[in-house]
């Protein structure tokens, strides 16, 4: 039927969740298969996703739901923050396992010593970030690699 395991094992967790009558786990995997669904038919044609594909948009899926849990803490709406919460917690659970402060730390240390960008200082920051993307994409905000390789070249 399809070709990417993750989408298939997303399927089926769904049709499980909705046998055991797990309401919030059903509505956060549909949620979940339909933007697998939307990205399958954007562009010029239909096609079927890679897993690394689907991977990507259950990471974008998963950091839409952790913005909104700090959005909905900020303005004081804890039983929305908490229904975020709890589906991004479902979606984390097909995601790779996340670094540490301290792994992505190591990483940019290791990867300013790798592309010479000490001397460059703000200005290696590109350099450095292109380096890292293929390490580090879908185990770690982007942010939080970013804003720690500002840290280390003193930007």
């Amino acid at each position: 039927m399809s070709n990417s395991e993750l989408k298939q094992r997303l399927h089926d967790d769904m049709t499980a969740a909705l046998k055991a009558r797990d309401d919030i786990r059903k509505s956060t995997l549909r949620m979940a298969l339909t933007a697998v669904t939307k990205a399958e038919v954007a562009g010029k044609e239909a096609r079927e996703l890679s897993d690394a594909e689907v991977l990507d948009v259950l990471t974008a899926e998963a950091k839409k739901r952790r913005e909104s849990v700090i959005a909905y803490r900020d303005a004081g709406r804890a039983e929305l923050a908490d229904k975020e919460q709890a589906e991004a917690d479902i979606l984390a659970e097909y995601l790779p396992e996340q670094l540490t402060a301290e792994e992505i730390a190591a990483l940019v240390t290791e990867t300013i010593a790798a592309t010479g960008a000490a001397e460059l200082g703000p200005r290696g920051i590109g350099k450095v970030m292109g380096a890292l993307q293929p390490k580090v994409k879908g185990k770690a905000d982007g942010g939080a690699v970013s804003s720690e390789v500002k840290r280390q070249l003193g930007a």
